[in-house]
């Protein structure tokens, strides 16, 4: 029997999406590196991921522009005495950690991709946001 119609989606998958080698999908799959290599070059797994990381980044690159908006928008409110409602307070402080978590996301899966140069919030960026900004303290 065939292994592909058991194997091939979920080996696609962690090649696209998990950032997976092929040795690496062979050994999790208990399959032959050779059998994930042609299934990679006769279905162009390489542009199924490039467009899948592409799509991503331009998610994100679009939700860090909406955060650094919103985060003007109150520090300008602050800096001129208004009040900042707080609605658009709680907002950004629940951005902040899933933005975290989406950059370390990309770190990991660019790094496998290859050496690049970081973009939009870093950890640090958001720290000093949170305690510059929004005067909030980690302990």
């Amino acid at each position: 029997m065939s292994k592909k119609p058991l194997f091939y989606n979920e080996a696609e998958r962690l090649f696209v999406i998990e950032q997976m080698t092929i040795d690496e999908i062979a050994s999790r799959l208990n399959l032959g590196s050779r059998t994930v290599r042609n299934w990679k070059d006769q279905h162009d797994w390489d542009s199924k991921k490039k467009n899948y990381l592409k799509s991503k980044q331009a998610f994100h690159e679009e939700l860090y522009e909406f955060a650094r908006k919103l985060m003007y928008s109150i520090k300008d409110d602050l800096d001129n005495g208004e009040k900042v409602d707080a609605g658009r307070m709680y907002t950004f402080t629940r951005m902040l950690p899933l933005i975290t978590k989406i950059k370390e996301y990309e770190d990991v899966a660019v790094k496998k991709e290859k050496k690049q140069e970081n973009k939009g919030l870093t950890k640090d960026i958001v720290e000093l946001i949170e305690q510059e900004v929004l005067g909030l303290k980690r302990e």
